[in-house]
C-alpha cells in the first residue's frame, strides 16, 4: 500500500501537477477504498467517498457557529416545547431498537467481546449488522439537531466545544465504520452507546415537559457517571483489539487519546451538578 502512495505522488511530481490537491485526494481515497473497504456499502447513499459526510459536518458546524447565532441575534428564542418532546421521544425508540438490533446481530449469542473479526460475507446476520451499522450513521446525522435546537432557543452555554467535538466527529467515525468495519469488536461501542443514548434522551424527553417533572429527575448526576463509564470502558478495552491481527481491526485508530481529554471535562459537570 505505501508503494502505491509514493508511486502516485510521484507521477503527479513528473506531471506537474501536484498542485490539483483534490485529485491527488480522490487517487488515495481510490487506493484505501480498493485496499481495505467493504464492497457492500457502495449501494448506500454518502457511502461512495467520505465528502458528503464531510460536507454535512461543515455545513452543520457553519450553521451552529456562524448562521445560526447571526439569524437568531435579533430573536426572541423559540421554545420549542412539543417539538423537542416528540423529537427526543423519537430518539429514544431509535435508540431501543439499535441496541436490540447490536444484540441480535451478534452480540448476544455469537459474538466474542475478546476477538470477532468482520464478516463481510453476504450472510443473513452479517448483511443484518451492515444495516444496522448504516442506521447507526444516519442517526449520528440526526443527532446535529440536539445542537440546532440549543441555536433556536439561544442557549448558548450548551453548545460548548465537548459538544461540538462529539457532534462533529461520530459522524465521520459511523461512516468509517460502515465503509470498512460493519461488524464485529467495532460495533461493541456502538451498543453502549445507544444504551447510554435511551437514558439520555428519556431525560431530556422529561425535562422538556416542563418544571412539574423535575421532581423525576433526580437521577439526573448518574446519567453523567454512566456516560463516564462508556468512555472508561472504550479506554479499557478499544486497545486491545488492534493488538490482535487474528481480530482483522489491526489498522482500527484507538480512540483511548481523545476519550481522555474528554473524560475530565465530564468530570468537571459532575463536580459542578
Amino acid at each position: 500500500m505505501a508503494s502505491g502512495f509514493v508511486k502516485i505522488a510521484m507521477d503527479e511530481f513528473n506531471s506537474h501537477t501536484t498542485n490539483n490537491w483534490t485529485g491527488l485526494l480522490m487517487r488515495y481515497w481510490t487506493i484505501v477504498e480498493e485496499e481495505f473497504a467493504d464492497d457492500r456499502a457502495k449501494v448506500y447513499p454518502l457511502m461512495d467517498n467520505p465528502l458528503p459526510t464531510l460536507v454535512l459536518v461543515g455545513a452543520y458546524l457553519a450553521y451552529v457557529l456562524v448562521i445560526g447565532p447571526l439569524h437568531m441575534r435579533d430573536r426572541k428564542p423559540f421554545q420549542l416545547k412539543n417539538t423537542l418532546i416528540y423529537y427526543n421521544a423519537c430518539q429514544v425508540l431509535l435508540s431501543g431498537y439499535m441496541f436490540y438490533e447490536h444484540l441480535m446481530s451478534g452480540w448476544l449469542f455469537d459474538y466474542n467481546l475478546r476477538c470477532q473479526p468482520v464478516d463481510y460475507s453476504d450472510g443473513y446476520q452479517s448483511r443484518r449488522m451492515l444495516n444496522l451499522c448504516y442506521i447507526y450513521y444516519l442517526s449520528k446525522l440526526s443527532e446535529f439537531a440536539d445542537t440546532i435546537f440549543f441555536v433556536l432557543r439561544k442557549k448558548k452555554s450548551q453548545v460548548s466545544w465537548l459538544h461540538l467535538y462529539h457532534h462533529s466527529l461520530t459522524p465521520i467515525e459511523a461512516f468509517i465504520l460502515v465503509k470498512f468495519l460493519a461488524g464485529g469488536n467495532a460495533t461493541f461501542p456502538n451498543i453502549l452507546n445507544n444504551f447510554v443514548h435511551v437514558c439520555m434522551y428519556f431525560y431530556y424527553m422529561v425535562a422538556a415537559m416542563g418544571p412539574q417533572y423535575q421532581k423525576y429527575l433526580w437521577w439526573k448526576k448518574y446519567m453523567t457517571e454512566l456516560q463516564i463509564i462508556q468512555v472508561l470502558h472504550l479506554d479499557c478495552t478499544f486497545p486491545l483489539h488492534p493488538s490482535n491481527k487474528a481480530c482483522g481491526v489491526e489498522y482500527l485508530p484507538d480512540g483511548g487519546k481523545g476519550h481522555k481529554k474528554i473524560l475530565p471535562r465530564f468530570y468537571c459537570i459532575i463536580r459542578t451538578s
